[in-house]
């Protein structure tokens, strides 16, 4: 019988804990109904701080297991860790706070299993219009700087809750950035995808783990792992200041010769020094960006470290 994986990262989700059970029980029970397909569920804790994997042992059964990691790696190490433990034909990616809906995890894997041809089922926020403007703009200013020129697109707001088959997790195993931002390599990956529209449930506990400085930490491990834009931006921004202060000086040389203008002095120069000063401050600001993602891969290190796994027979 066919196995199908369910992948869900969590950190400090005990409140959540009986409803997650609740929902993978149901789930297990829907897909050997409807496709004939066991169920596994993989937890991967991030790091978590209070008992969640004591809740989950209680409120979990079936085949199950909690990968412990060390300390908090990030969502997106821990989504590979969870990945990286699966053994099913088919891996489903949900939040352990169950706001992604259960019909739509039903949709995802109705829609996969219909077509053999299909290999990944992604899912797409359908609400980001009730965000606010300021969010909504940036939003669309980090797409487009990121799908800009590139030989692949990420669709926008597109995100890890998905479905994949097990040709295709195999083969994002084999990318073992340190710096990881999985949408852009989902997107890099290939592979027949196709997206569905939805709008998240609400949180059943807790509050997200998700802040904006976060989320901002996020776009820009995203901008220096899949584009090279703002460098060349920057770049013909110094060309454009280049030709600027040579017509500049251009202007004063004739100023001085066939009108006998003075040259001014202070203001000129502290004007030329802040412009030339700041645009180089930003250039090697940016600059420090990409080295630190280049360094970040040469040290290669493990991408996770596993403190212990937790199964229904077992905890080594």
């Amino acid at each position: 019988m066919a196995l199908l994986t369910v992948v869900a990262p969590f950190l400090n989700e005990r409140d959540s804990a009986a409803d997650f059970a609740a929902f993978a029980s149901k789930l297990g029970e829907e897909v050997k109904t409807r496709h004939g397909l066991d169920l596994e569920v993989i937890l991967v804790d991030d790091g978590s701080s209070d008992d969640s994997i004591a809740r989950y042992r209680e409120y979990l059964s079936g085949n199950w297991r909690i990968v412990e990691l060390s300390r908090n790696f990030g969502k997106e190490v821990a989504l590979f860790a969870g990945i990286e433990q699966s053994r099913g034909d088919f891996v489903l990616m949900v939040d352990a706070d169950l706001q992604h809906p259960y019909s739509v995890c039903l949709e995802l894997i109705d829609k996969i299993m219909a077509d053999p041809e299909l290999d990944v089922v992604y899912s797409i926020r359908d609400d980001r219009m009730d965000e606010s403007l300021k969010k909504a703009i940036a939003g669309r200013f980090f797409y487009w700087i990121i799908n800009s020129r590139q030989r692949v697109n990420i669709p926008e707001n597109a995100g890890d809750f998905r479905i994949m088959r097990r040709s295709v997790a195999d083969a994002l195993l084999t990318v073992r950035d340190k710096r990881r931002f999985n949408k852009g390599l989902y997107a890099w990956a290939g592979f027949r995808q196709e997206g569905v529209y939805y709008t998240p449930d609400a949180r059943h506990a807790g509050t997200s783990k998700w802040s904006r400085l976060a989320l901002v930490a996020l776009s820009l491990e995203g901008i220096t792992s899949f584009s090279v834009l703002p460098l060349r931006v920057l770049s013909g921004v110094g060309v454009l200041i280049g030709l600027a202060g040579m017509l500049y000086g251009l202007k004063i040389l004739f100023e001085v010769m066939f009108h006998g203008i003075d040259v001014p002095g202070y203001p000129s120069l502290m004007v030329a020094v802040l412009v030339l000063g700041g645009f180089n401050l930003a250039l090697l600001g940016l600059l420090g960006e990409y080295i630190w993602v280049a360094v970040s891969e040469v040290k290669d290190r493990p991408l996770y470290i596993v403190r212990r796994i937790h199964g229904p027979d077992r905890s080594s």
